[in-house]
């Protein structure tokens, strides 16, 4: 039994450390978000992009972000309009129009970046590398939670 609840224990121990991480990144990506004169969507989606090979179509980027149609529309209006992205004809098909990062802000936006991503590396800088895997992995699992449940809430 002892063991059973100090899992139980272990478990609500990390939902509750995963719940204040969230809470304290979602703050953080405003706080630089106002900082780069953006929306806090608006970096999240420029995190994304620069995450995900592209270009991509604005309706791929609606399903990354999890927005509308007309909403990733309207974002990719407002990104293209800060001279962070740009819209290109898709070669391929003439009825699409291919979205990608620009490099003209990538150096403000680096900048920004620069202090909190040594911070956010430094708090990697004690864990093993078998630690770093499980991290890893619990990320991508929690990720791929978030998602699922997104689309859940998003089908009722």
């Amino acid at each position: 039994m002892p063991e059973r609840t100090t899992r139980a224990a272990a478990v609500a121990a990390v939902t509750a450390a995963a719940r204040r991480h969230h809470a304290a990144y979602t703050l953080f990506n405003q706080a630089l978000a106002e900082q780069l004169g953006l929306h806090p969507t608006d970096l999240q989606c420029v995190s994304l992009l620069g995450l995900e090979p592209g270009p991509h179509t604005t309706g791929e980027i609606a399903k990354l972000t999890g927005l509308t149609s007309g909403a990733a529309t309207r974002l990719v209006d407002r990104l293209e309009k800060a001279g962070l992205v740009e819209r290109r004809p898709d070669t391929h098909d003439r009825r699409k129009t291919l979205v990608s990062l620009t490099t003209a802000r990538t150096p403000h936006i680096e900048a920004a970046w620069e202090a909190p991503g040594r911070a956010f590396g430094q708090a990697l800088d004690d864990f093993t590398d078998d630690e770093l895997a499980v991290i890893e992995r619990y990320l991508q699992r929690v990720t791929d939670v978030g998602t699922e449940q997104t689309a859940r809430i998003r089908e009722r």
